[in-house]
């Protein structure tokens, strides 16, 4: 159960660099290059997004059929053991909406730097005129 909570950080890690390669300053060309390469990756990596998806509503179910410890019957260790599965819950779904968002992010990023790149086009087809 572990592996794909950690697939998922690596691929939070790899989006996260993504993001903040993208936004550093670089020259125009190096940029562009960059920008068209990660286009090319962003479509194969959309698997993302259903994946933190299902992975939601694993958590949510998984927390409606928790067995709740809150009375006075229950031990420290059953009481420590339940706080502790609600931390690891709380940080998965983070995780998860951490994923979606930083997809979003990079994809929309990649998006303004190839309109950019397409009125800088019209703009020097204008100027030749």
């Amino acid at each position: 159960m572990a592996l794909q909570w950690m697939i998922l950080t690596y691929v939070v890690a790899a989006e996260a660099v993504l993001a903040a390669v993208l936004t550093l300053p670089s020259p125009k060309l190096l940029k562009y290059r960059l920008v068209s390469l990660v286009s090319l990756l962003l479509q194969p990596a959309l698997f993302v997004v259903p994946f933190a998806g299902f992975q939601l509503l694993d958590i949510y179910w998984k927390n409606e059929h928790r067995l709740m410890c809150t009375s006075e019957i229950c031990t420290a260790a059953e009481r420590d053991r339940y706080e502790k599965s609600i931390y690891k819950s709380q940080r998965n779904v983070i995780l998860c909406s951490s994923a979606c968002l930083l997809y979003w992010c990079v994809y929309r990023i990649c998006k303004y730097y190839k309109e950019i790149q397409t009125l800088e086009g019209v703009e020097k087809r204008y100027k030749e005129q």
